[in-house]
C-alpha cells in the first residue's frame, strides 16, 4: 500500500480521495460517519474527530487565551483584527492537537453566523450582528484566520453554525422557523454564503429547529443552495443529538433508521450522536442499508466529503510537508496572544452616551491626575465570567484590577452591591461552613428569644440575575450555594455554571407570610431535614421550609456610601452568561435585573459623577440610565484582558472604537413574537424597524469629533452589472485623536415590494489625529442592491433610484446622494403564464408555509380568515376560470372555501371561490407526525379542484386568497383565459 495514490501528496485531491474511498470496506465507511471516527490501521488512517469548540478561543480543553465574545469581536467592526484573532485561536488548536491529538480535533465548530434577529435569543453572544451582510463579512474574517493562508493545507477546518433560521432556545428542537422566500434569500442565506463561497469555511453544522415545517437537518437547501456556492467539498455535521430528534422529539420519521437515512440523503455527512459511542449510529445506518433506505453511493458521497477535509488538514501526510504540524502547545496564551486579546477587548468597547454639561464638559474620559478616590461598584466590578463556549481563563484582569492599576496612586474601593441576608425559621437560622471546600448548609438552632447576632457563617450575598433568578454566595467562605441530584445544599461552588446550572434559586412568597427557596435546576423546594441539613427535595412549595429573610447588609446603600466619598463612581452591571439567557434558555425581556437597577439609582443619587459600564451578552433597555447618567459604556464579556482594556478607554489612553451591531430597543414590546422569523412583515431589525430605538445599529461615540464633507459618487447612474465608488472626506475636528467607523447605507426609494428603510453596504475604520483628514473610498456594486423577486424566483435589480448615505450609524447620516440604477422594469405577474405558487406571495396574515412537496411549498391557514396577497397580477382582458391545488392539515367543515378577493382582503370584490374537499383528517402538528422520505414527505393527499369564477378581474389587480377554515392548504392557482364570466366545476381529483 506504500505506493497507493492516496499516500502521494503530489496527487490531486480528488484522485487521492477517490483512491482511498475505493479501498474502504462498507463497515469502515459507516464508522467514518460518526463524530468520533475510528482508525483504519490497515490503511494507516488515524482516528479523527469533529467538533473542537473555538468560538472566541480554544474551549473546553483547559486554560487557553480567552478573547471577547463573538458579539464583542463583531462590535470592533474590524475584519483584520477578527481574522488575527481567528488565526491565534487556530494556532492554539493546532498546538494542543500536537500535544493530544486524540482529544483535540482539527475540525473546529466556529464561527456562528446566524444573524442576531432578536436580542432575546439566549445565544445572542455567539453571533456577530443583526445585519446578514456584516455577519458574513466578519464571519468570513474569523473563519479565514482559523483556516490559515496555505493554498493546500488547512490550519483548522472551520464549521459555520447553525444552518438555518436558528434564533430561539425555547423548544428549539420542535419549533419551526417561518422563512418566506424573501426572508430566506435576503436575510438568512446571505450570512452563510460568503464564508463558503470564499473558501474561508469548509464545513457547516445544521441546526436543531425545523424550517417551514421540515427539520433543518433534512433541508433541501443543503444541496440546492449551500453546496452550490463553491466547487470544494463542504462537510456538513449534525448538531449534538439532532439526528435522533428526527424520529424522536420531532416525530418526522417513524424510527431512527429512517431518520438517519433521510439525514444522510439530505446531505448530513457526520453524525454527532451519543458522545464517543459510535455504536448506535453504526447500527442505525446499517439497518437503513439493509432496508434499502440507503445504498452504497449514499455512503460514498458523505465519506468523500469527510476524506477531502482530512486530506486538506494533512491528516494523512508526513508532518514535515504540513506547515501547521510543527505548532506546539507553547503558543497557548503566549504573550502575543495576550496582547491581541487586550487589543480586541479595547476595540470592542462602545461608548453609548457621554453628555457634556455646562461648565463641566463630558465626564469621559476620566483624568487620572484629578482622581484621588475611585469607587468601582456592582456585581461585575471584580469578577470575569466565562460563557458556555469560553476557554478556561488563564488569568483574569477585572474592571477593578484594570482601573486600580491605571488610576494609581488614587485609592480604589470596591463593592459588589449585593445584599447580605440571613435565612431564619422559627427554630433558628441557616449557617454555612467556613471551610474553603464548603459543606452542607444546616439550620443552627437558637433558644426562643435569643437575640445573639448571627455570625458571618449565617450570611449570604444575594445576586440578582434577572427574572427573579438569584444566586447565593456564602460570606463564610466566598463560595456559591448549589445542589446536585441528591438535593443537598452545599456552599462549594465558584458560581453558576455547567450544562445544567445548579446554583440558581427563586424566593417564592407563600400565603403564610414566609418564603420558600425554589431550586431551579431540580424544580424542587428546599426544606430542612431531620438532621438539620437543607435539601431541595420537596415537590410542592407547601412542603418546603418557610423562611423569613432578614437583611443584614444593604448592598445598594453600602455601595452608595462608597460612591458618595469618591471622585467618580464606576458601576459595572450586566449579565451572568450562564443564567437567564444562554444555550437552552431565552430571555423573557430586555430589562436590567431589578436589584442592579436599584443599585445604579442609589449610586447615582449619591454621586452624579457616575459612569455606567455594562458588560453583557446582549442589549438591555437602559431607559432610565440614558435619561439620567452622564456616561454609559458597553462591551460584551471581554475575556482575560477586559479590565486593562476598559481602563485604557475610561482613562482616554484609547478611543472607544466599538460600534453596536444590534439595535438596542427601548422595550421588548417593540419586538414581535420570539418565534416569528419574518423580519420584513414584523418590521424588525434596523432594516425595517420604524420606531426610534434607544441606541441604533452602528451607534458608538468617540472622544473626538468628526466632520463629513465632499460626498461623491463616481457616477450618478449605473446599470445592474456595474459598480461605483463612493468617497467622502472625514476630518477630525476635535482636540483628541480618535477612531471613527464610516458607514455606508442605501435605500431604494420605490419598489414593487417592501424594501428596507436603510441597509448597510460598506464601512471603514479610520484613526485620525486632531485636525487630520482622510478620504474614505467604498465600493458599491449594483448587484448588491438586488432583492429576491418571488414572482420570478431569482434575485432582481429593479430600475429605481436609491438614496446613498454615509454617516456614523444607521440613524445618523451626515451626507446623502442619489444614485439611479438601470435594472429590470417592474412588471406585473402574468396570471396566464403558469401556476401562481402560493409560497411566492407578497404578504400574508395568519398563515404559514409548509415544506416543499410534490405540489410545491404549500401555505396553510393558522386561523379562519388568514390570507395571502399577490401584488400586481395582470389578468389581461379577462379570466374564464380558476383551478387550485388544495388540501387540508386538519378536519375541515363541509363547504370550506378558498375565497379570491381583489385589492382588499375584507372589502374587495369576490372574483372566485374554490371549495376544499376534506379528503382525510389531516396530519398532526409538527413533532407528532410521521413522514417517510426526506425529499418527498408524506404530505396529506391534495387535489386539483376547479373553482367558481365570478368575474370582475381585468387588468392589473392585487389578488388576495382568503381561507375560511384553519388547516386548509393551497399549493398553487391556475387561470383560464376567456370572456370574463362564471364557470363551475368539481375538479379532477388525484394526489
Amino acid at each position: 500500500m506504500g505506493d497507493a495514490p492516496f499516500r502521494d501528496p503530489e496527487q490531486p485531491l480528488d484522485v487521492r480521495v477517490a483512491n482511498l474511498l475505493g479501498q474502504l470496506t462498507r463497515a469502515e465507511k459507516i464508522a467514518l460517519l460518526h463524530q468520533h471516527q475510528a482508525a483504519v490501521p490497515r490503511l494507516g488512517m488515524p482516528a479523527f474527530r469533529t467538533g473542537t469548540e473555538a468560538l472566541h478561543g480554544l474551549a473546553w480543553l483547559g486554560p487557553a487565551t480567552v478573547f471577547p465574545q463573538a458579539l464583542g469581536l463583531g462590535s470592533t467592526w474590524n475584519p483584520d483584527l477578527i481574522r488575527a484573532v481567528g488565526s491565534a485561536v487556530g494556532d492554539e488548536v493546532r498546538g494542543l492537537h500536537q500535544k493530544d491529538p486524540t482529544r483535540v480535533g482539527l475540525n473546529v465548530w466556529a464561527p456562528v453566523v446566524n444573524p442576531l434577529r432578536d436580542p432575546r435569543w439566549g445565544r445572542n453572544e455567539e453571533g456577530y450582528a443583526e445585519d446578514p451582510w456584516l455577519t458574513s463579512w466578519l464571519g468570513t474574517a474569523y473563519a479565514r484566520g482559523l483556516r490559515g493562508d496555505h493554498p493546500d493545507y488547512l490550519k483548522t477546518a472551520p464549521t459555520l453554525k447553525h444552518f438555518l433560521g436558528y434564533n430561539n432556545e425555547t423548544d428549539r428542537c420542535t419549533t419551526s422557523s417561518n422563512l418566506p422566500p424573501r426572508v430566506l434569500y435576503e436575510y438568512e442565506l446571505p450570512a452563510f454564503r460568503a464564508p463558503i463561497a470564499t473558501g474561508a469555511a469548509v464545513a457547516v453544522m445544521a441546526s436543531y429547529n425545523l424550517v417551514n415545517g421540515r427539520p433543518a437537518h433534512l433541508s433541501p437547501l443543503i444541496g440546492t443552495e449551500l453546496r452550490r456556492w463553491t466547487s470544494d467539498e463542504v462537510l456538513v455535521v449534525s448538531d449534538a443529538g439532532a439526528v435522533s430528534n428526527i424520529a424522536g422529539a420531532q416525530g418526522y420519521h417513524p424510527d431512527h433508521p429512517s431518520g438517519y437515512a433521510a439525514a444522510l440523503r439530505a446531505g448530513i455527512d457526520s453524525f454527532t450522536e451519543d458522545s464517543e459511542d459510535s455504536g448506535p449510529t453504526v447500527e442505525r445506518l446499517t439497518e437503513a442499508l439493509r432496508r434499502g433506505l440507503l445504498d452504497e453511493s449514499d455512503l460514498d458521497t458523505a465519506v468523500r466529503r469527510i476524506l477531502a477535509v482530512r486530506f486538506r488538514l494533512g491528516d494523512l501526510d508526513p508532518p514535515e510537508r504540513n506547515p501547521y504540524a510543527a505548532t506546539t502547545a507553547d503558543v497557548i496564551n503566549c504573550p502575543a496572544h495576550q496582547d491581541l486579546a487586550r487589543e480586541a477587548a479595547r476595540q470592542s468597547v462602545v461608548l453609548l452616551r457621554n453628555v457634556a454639561r455646562p461648565g463641566v464638559g463630558a465626564l469621559l474620559p476620566l483624568d487620572p491626575s484629578r482622581i484621588t478616590r475611585l469607587a468601582v461598584l456592582g456585581p461585575l466590578a471584580d469578577t470575569l465570567y466565562e460563557d458556555w463556549y469560553s476557554g478556561t481563563l488563564p488569568y483574569a484582569i477585572t474592571a477593578r484590577d484594570g482601573l486600580a492599576a491605571r488610576f494609581a496612586p488614587a485609592r480604589t474601593v470596591q463593592h459588589c452591591g449585593a445584599d447580605r441576608i440571613v435565612l431564619r425559621t422559627a427554630d433558628g437560622h441557616v449557617r454555612a461552613a467556613a471551610d474553603p471546600e464548603g459543606a452542607a448548609l444546616r439550620l443552627h438552632g437558637t433558644a426562643e428569644g435569643d437575640t445573639e447576632a448571627v455570625p458571618a457563617e449565617g450570611w449570604f450575598e444575594v445576586f440578582d440575575w434577572g427574572q427573579d433568578v438569584l444566586a447565593l454566595r456564602s460570606v463564610a467562605n466566598g463560595r456559591h450555594v448549589g445542589a446536585d441530584d441528591d438535593g443537598l445544599l452545599v456552599n462549594d461552588r465558584p458560581g453558576p455554571g455547567g450544562w445544567i446550572v445548579r446554583e440558581t434559586f427563586r424566593l417564592v412568597d407563600r400565603a403564610a407570610g414566609d418564603r420558600v427557596l425554589h431550586h431551579l435546576a431540580s424544580d424542587r423546594y428546599v426544606r430542612v431535614g431531620p438532621d438539620g441539613a437543607l435539601r431541595a427535595d420537596a415537590d410542592d412549595p407547601a412542603d418546603g421550609t418557610g423562611f423569613t429573610v432578614e437583611l443584614v447588609g444593604d448592598g445598594a446603600a453600602e455601595a452608595a456610601a462608597l460612591a458618595r466619598d469618591a471622585d467618580v463612581a464606576v458601576v459595572v452591571l450586566g449579565n451572568h452568561p450562564m443564567v437567564c439567557g444562554r444555550e437552552t434558555e431565552d430571555r423573557a425581556d430586555l430589562a436590567l435585573p431589578a436589584a442592579q437597577e436599584n443599585l445604579l439609582r442609589a449610586v447615582y443619587e449619591a454621586n452624579p459623577r457616575t459612569v455606567l459600564v455594562v458588560s453583557s451578552s446582549y442589549p438591555y433597555a437602559l431607559n432610565w440610565a440614558d435619561e439620567h447618567l452622564p456616561a454609559i459604556v458597553w462591551s460584551a464579556h471581554g475575556g482575560q484582558e477586559y479590565g486593562a482594556a476598559l481602563a485604557a478607554v475610561l482613562a482616554g489612553d484609547a478611543d472607544p472604537g466599538g460600534r453596536l451591531t444590534q439595535t438596542w430597543y427601548r422595550d421588548a414590546a417593540e419586538l414581535p413574537d420570539l418565534f416569528d422569523y419574518d423580519v420584513i412583515a414584523t418590521d424588525t431589525t434596523y432594516l425595517y424597524h420604524r420606531g426610534t430605538p434607544l441606541y441604533p445599529f452602528g451607534h458608538g461615540l468617540s472622544y473626538a469629533d468628526f466632520a463629513y464633507s465632499d460626498l461623491r459618487l463616481s457616477a450618478d447612474e449605473v446599470d445592474a452589472a456595474g459598480e461605483i465608488e463612493v468617497s467622502v472626506r472625514v476630518t477630525n475636528v476635535g482636540s483628541r485623536p480618535g477612531d471613527e467607523v464610516v458607514q455606508l447605507y442605501t435605500r431604494q426609494r420605490r419598489s414593487r415590494v417592501k424594501q428596507p428603510l436603510r441597509q448597510l453596504r460598506g464601512f471603514a475604520r479610520v484613526s485620525l489625529a486632531p485636525g487630520a483628514y482622510t478620504t474614505v473610498r467604498l465600493r458599491l456594486r449594483a448587484a448588491e442592491l438586488a432583492h429576491w423577486d418571488v414572482s420570478r424566483g431569482r434575485y432582481v435589480v429593479e430600475d429605481a433610484r436609491h438614496t446613498v448615505a454615509v454617516g456614523r450609524s444607521s440613524a445618523d447620516f451626515a451626507l446623502t446622494a442619489t444614485l439611479a440604477v438601470h435594472g429590470e422594469p417592474v412588471r406585473p405577474r402574468q396570471a396566464l403564464d403558469g401556476p401562481l405558487w402560493a409560497a411566492d406571495h407578497d404578504e400574508y396574515a395568519d398563515t404559514e408555509s409548509l415544506p416543499d412537496g410534490p405540489d410545491g411549498a404549500a401555505v396553510v391557514a393558522r386561523e379562519a380568515g388568514g390570507w395571502i396577497r399577490f401584488s400586481g397580477v395582470d389578468f389581461g382582458a379577462g379570466i374564464r376560470g380558476v383551478a387550485a391545488r388544495v388540501g387540508n392539515r386538519r378536519p375541515l367543515p363541509d363547504g370550506a372555501e378558498l375565497v379570491l378577493r381583489l385589492d382588499d382582503p375584507v372589502r374587495g370584490p369576490v372574483a372566485g371561490t374554490v371549495t376544499i374537499p376534506a379528503t382525510r383528517t389531516g396530519d398532526p402538528e409538527p413533532g407528532t407526525g410521521t413522514h417517510t422520505d426526506a425529499a418527498s414527505p408524506d404530505h396529506e393527499p391534495t387535489r386539483e379542484v376547479t373553482g367558481r369564477w365570478h368575474g370582475g378581474a381585468t387588468g392589473v389587480r392585487d389578488l388576495y386568497l382568503l381561507f375560511d377554515a384553519p388547516g386548509a392548504t393551497v399549493s398553487w392557482l391556475t387561470f383560464e383565459a376567456g370572456a370574463d364570466g362564471e364557470r363551475t366545476g368539481t375538479g379532477t381529483g388525484g394526489a
